[in-house]
């Protein structure tokens, strides 16, 4: 018998794209959407965060 394969966890990680698209509705730069995407998914590395500019 095959094993059995599921796309579950890409259609997680497509839900939570979506999810941030809608919260960060209006953002003007994609480096602000990135960072909250990153924040969103939870666990963000905050050593990085005196690295990025929002301007």
């Amino acid at each position: 018998m095959a094993p059995r394969v599921s796309n579950g966890p890409t259609e997680a990680m497509n839900n939570l794209i979506k999810r941030v698209k809608r919260a960060a509705f209006g953002f003007r730069s994609f480096r602000s959407y990135r960072v909250r995407a990153l924040l969103y998914a939870g666990r963000p590395d905050w050593s990085l965060l005196g690295l990025i500019s929002l301007c």
